[in-house]
C-alpha cells in the first residue's frame, strides 16, 4: 500500500514498493486486495489497475546494469511474470489468468519513482531506450490470481501493435503517421494515450522564430504616464534599424541593469501593436517591487535597456468567430495590443472589449480603447469600476450577453482568472476556447511530493554559495550561482525553492520542458527527443554559460 517515503530532502507518496506474496489475491476492476497507487494522476485507475514486468527483463537489466539485488517487484509491477515480452504483446490482447480475464491498454507510464525504487535516476529513459517498459492491463473480469497460474491468450488485440512499438511511437522520434492512425484507432488503448497520438496527428503549429538570440540594446524614445502609477515605455532599437514586429499579445524580457546585483530580469507585455519598428510597454509601480520602482524613477527619453527578443504563445489567433478581450488592472496590456491589432487590420469580428478596475482614475488607456473601440464596427466595451458597486461574476456576465461562441482572451492577477475561468465556463463557454496569460510562476508538477508550499518563495540554495554560471528564473525573480552539487538544473530549481514541473526526471515525458530566454545549456543525460528549438529538458541538463530560463 502507498506509504511516504524520504527522498532527496523531501518525501513522496508512492506505493512503488512492492513484495511477493503467497497464495491467492482478488483481482478488482482498480487494483488487487492490498494493493494501491500512491499518485492516482499518473497510475491506477480501470485502464491501469494492474502492472506487468516479465523475469526476462529482470535478468537483462540485472547483466546490463551489473546488478545481482532485483527481485520481484522491484518494478513496482503487480505481476512478475514468465514470458510476455513487450515486443510480442500487444495492446488489446486479452488473457485469461486465474479465475480473471484481464485486456491490456497501455506501456508503463514513464514515472521518476522506479529509478526512486531502484536507485537509479536513468532508469526511465533506459526503459523506453531499451523498448522494455512493461505494461498495464484492464480487469475484464474479477476473480483470484495466484503465483502459477497459467497465463493464456484469448485473443490478439486490433493492429497487433506491441507494447514496445506503442512506447517507442509515443517517446521516440521519427514517427511514422500510418501507424499513429493505427494506435487512435485501438479501442483497448487507454484515452490517455490516444489523446497524445491524435496530438500528434495534428498539423504542427507554426515554429515562431525569435527575431534575435539572447539580448539586445533597446532605447526609449518617449515615455508616457498614463495613470499615476502606471508608466509607458515607447522603445526603438539602439542602433537606428527597425524592431521586427511582434505578435499581438507577447511580452518583451527586459534586464534592468542598475536595478540591483545581480541584474533583475522582468517580463512585460507589449501594450501595443504596431509594425513601425518600435515596440511599447507598460509598467504599473509595484510598492514592493524593486525593478517597475526602479524603472519608474530612472527611465528617460534615451534611456537604454537590455531586452530578449519578444515571445509567448498569448497571441490572437487567425480566425472569424467573435473574440471577447477581458482585463483587470494592468492586465489589459496584453489584450489591449490584440485590440489594437483588430483595429489595425479593421476586423469585421465581433469584439467585446471588458474591464475592471478600482475606479476612474486607475483606469489606464480608457480614451485609448474608446477610440480603438469605436475604429471597429461590430466593437463595444464595458467597464467595471469596483469602488462603485460588484466585482464581474458570473451573474454579471450573464447580464452582458456575450457571444459564447467566441474565442476568449484575459489577463489579469491570478484570482481574477481562475474566477472568470469558471464564470464562463458557466455561461455556456468552451473551456478550450478560454486563453489566458500568466506572468508569474506556472503551478508545480510535482507528482506524489507531499507537503509542497502553496506559495514559492524563491531564494538560493542553502549551503555554500555555488561559483558557476549565473541562472536566473525568470518568472521567478531570481538569479543564482551554479553549483557542481546539483546534478540537474532541475534539482538546481528545486533547491531554490523555484515551482517545476515534471514526471520521468530523466529526459523522456517533456514535462519538464523551458524555454531558454538566454544562454547555453549540457545535457548530462541524452534526452531520448530534443525539446522544441530554443528549449531545454532541465531534468537532465546542467547549465554551460550564464542562463536564463523561463522559470
Amino acid at each position: 500500500m502507498p506509504a511516504d517515503v524520504s527522498w532527496q530532502g523531501r518525501d513522496i507518496h508512492t506505493g512503488i514498493w512492492k513484495q511477493p506474496v503467497d497464495g491467492p489475491v482478488m483481482v478488482r476492476t482498480l487494483n488487487l486486495d492490498g494493493d494501491g497507487q500512491g499518485d492516482l494522476n499518473g497510475h491506477g485507475g480501470e485502464n491501469r489497475a494492474v502492472l506487468v514486468y516479465q523475469n526476462a527483463a529482470y535478468d537483462y537489466w540485472m547483466s546490463y546494469l551489473g546488478r545481482d539485488d532485483l527481485t520481484a517487484g522491484s518494478f513496482g509491477e503487480n505481476f512478475t511474470v514468465d514470458g510476455l515480452p513487450d515486443d510480442e504483446v500487444c495492446i488489446g490482447d486479452r488473457y485469461r489468468i486465474g479465475e480473471a480475464e484481464f485486456e491490456v491498454t497501455q506501456p508503463r507510464v514513464t514515472c521518476f519513482r522506479v529509478g526512486m525504487r531502484l536507485d537509479e535516476p536513468r532508469m526511465p529513459n533506459l526503459l523506453v531506450a531499451h523498448h522494455r517498459p512493461g505494461f498495464y492491463l484492464r480487469v475484464i473480469r474479477e476473480g483470484h490470481v495466484c503465483a502459477g497460474d497459467d497465463i493464456a491468450l484469448l485473443r490478439r488485440g486490433r493492429h497487433a501493435l506491441t507494447v514496445a512499438y506503442i512506447d517507442a511511437l509515443l517517446y521516440l522520434p521519427d514517427r511514422d503517421p500510418t501507424l499513429l492512425r493505427k494506435a487512435v484507432d485501438i479501442p483497448a488503448l487507454s484515452p490517455g494515450w490516444v489523446q497524445s497520438f491524435q496530438d500528434l496527428l495534428q498539423p504542427a503549429s507554426p515554429v515562431t522564430t525569435l527575431a534575435w538570440k539572447g539580448f539586445r540594446a533597446l532605447r526609449v524614445r518617449d515615455t508616457r504616464r498614463e495613470t499615476s502609477d502606471v508608466l509607458s515605455l515607447l522603445l526603438e532599437s539602439d542602433d537606428g534599424t527597425p524592431l521586427p514586429t511582434a505578435q499581438a499579445g507577447q511580452y518583451l524580457p527586459i534586464r534592468i541593469d542598475g536595478a540591483a546585483d545581480p541584474a533583475p530580469l522582468r517580463s512585460y507585455s507589449l501594450s501595443a501593436y504596431s509594425t513601425d519598428g518600435t515596440y511599447r510597454i507598460s509598467i504599473k509601480r509595484d510598492m514592493h517591487g524593486l525593478a517597475s520602482a526602479w524603472l519608474h524613477d530612472h527611465l528617460r527619453a534615451g534611456s537604454t535597456l537590455d531586452a530578449a527578443a519578444p515571445r509567448g504563445d498569448f497571441v490572437l489567433a487567425e480566425e472569424d468567430r467573435p473574440v471577447v478581450l477581458l482585463s483587470a488592472g494592468v492586465g489589459s496590456t496584453p489584450v489591449l495590443a490584440m485590440l489594437h491589432r483588430l483595429a489595425a487590420e479593421r476586423s469585421p469580428r465581433r469584439v467585446v472589449w471588458l474591464h475592471t478596475t478600482r475606479d476612474r482614475a486607475s483606469h489606464a488607456f480608457a480614451d485609448e480603447v474608446d477610440e480603438l473601440i469605436a475604429s471597429l464596427p461590430h466593437a463595444t466595451a464595458h467597464y467595471v469600476y469596483t469602488a462603485d458597486g460588484p466585482r464581474l461574476s458570473a451573474a454579471s456576465l450573464a447580464a452582458l450577453r456575450l457571444p459564447a461562441d467566441a474565442a476568449v482572451y484575459m489577463c489579469g492577477p491570478d484570482s481574477f482568472m481562475v474566477g472568470m475561468r469558471e464564470a464562463l465556463v458557466a455561461n455556456g463557454f468552451d473551456p478550450a476556447s478560454i486563453h489566458s496569460e500568466l506572468f508569474g510562476a506556472r503551478p508545480r508538477i510535482n507528482p506524489g511530493a507531499v507537503g509542497a508550499p502553496e506559495e514559492a518563495h524563491p531564494h538560493v540554495p542553502d549551503g555554500a554559495p555555488g561559483t558557476g554560471p549565473a541562472v536566473t528564473f525568470s518568472r521567478s525573480g531570481l538569479t543564482a550561482h551554479w553549483s557542481p552539487r546539483f546534478t540537474s538544473l532541475l534539482e538546481f530549481a528545486e533547491a531554490c525553492d523555484v515551482p517545476t514541473r515534471y514526471s520521468c526526471r530523466s529526459g523522456v515525458c517533456h514535462i519538464c520542458v523551458t524555454e531558454v530566454v538566454s544562454g547555453t545549456a549540457d545535457y548530462t543525460q541524452e534526452p531520448l527527443e530534443e525539446p522544441p528549438a530554443g528549449s531545454v529538458l532541465v531534468c537532465s541538463a546542467v547549465p554551460r554559460t550564464e542562463l536564463v530560463l523561463d522559470l
